[in-house]
């Protein structure tokens, strides 16, 4: 398998993160790898590499650059998307993309434990959990499932156009401050990410992710 910006295959070269190597890195410099590896994707031009060797190296130990909270869709490949892989991302999915108690021991883990730099909470477009929470689907346990989603329907109680889940700009808007609500939720809920991230040690940031061009928009 070739890429096209290198024919004969040989493509970027990346290796295992070590762990002196994870250590110098800032919630900076993951945040444009990861613009970077996004960039690529768009393109076309993901890198080539040995999953074979990687396999090997990384057996014995981990350090990822970040934690990726993602929903379950199939269409939205995390680590594609971003050009990254294996050993680079912790990578947590739950359709709607929010957060638990489950997901924010998973981030304690990756940022207090094994050093990632940086969370985070990406969203899409045409999200099938945001629609079902607008359309207040219920069913089985995804009735619970959604609620946790209702919130961020909620906060555009005052939406003036059509709130319903045929208006595409009007999910857009609510998968949009669902990212946002679950990035507070991590600050409220996790003593231990809030101060990291008042230390500096950590970055919790947003995004969206666009399925008609693979292109990541991070949120302010």
């Amino acid at each position: 398998m070739t890429n096209s910006r290198f024919p004969d295959g040989e493509g970027l070269t990346e290796k295992v993160l070590t762990k002196a190597e994870q250590d110098l890195l800032t919630p900076t410099q993951v945040i444009e790898m990861l613009r970077e590896g996004n960039a690529r994707f768009v393109a076309g031009e993901l890198t080539v590499r040995n999953h074979r060797a990687q396999i090997r190296k990384a057996v014995l130990s981990q350090h990822p650059k970040a934690i990726v909270l993602s929903c379950v869709d199939s269409r939205v490949p995390v680590e594609d998307v971003f050009d990254r892989g294996i050993g680079d991302l912790f990578v947590a999915r739950v359709a709607g993309n929010f957060v638990n108690a489950d997901i924010l021991g998973s981030m304690e883990f990756a940022c207090h434990v094994s050093g990632a730099k940086l969370i985070l909470v990406m969203g899409h477009e045409h999200c099938g959990a945001i629609k079902a929470a607008i359309g207040g689907v219920e069913l089985g346990n995804i009735t619970e499932m959604l609620s946790k989603i209702r919130p961020a329907v909620e906060h555009h109680r005052e939406y003036a156009g059509d709130k319903s889940s045929g208006n595409e700009h009007f999910v857009h808007e609510v998968a949009e401050s669902n990212v946002k609500l679950s990035m507070q939720r991590i600050r409220d809920e996790s003593p231990i990410l809030q101060k990291m991230e008042a230390e500096g040690a950590i970055a919790i940031v947003g995004a969206m992710y666009d399925m008609d061009n693979g292109e990541v928009t991070f949120v302010e």
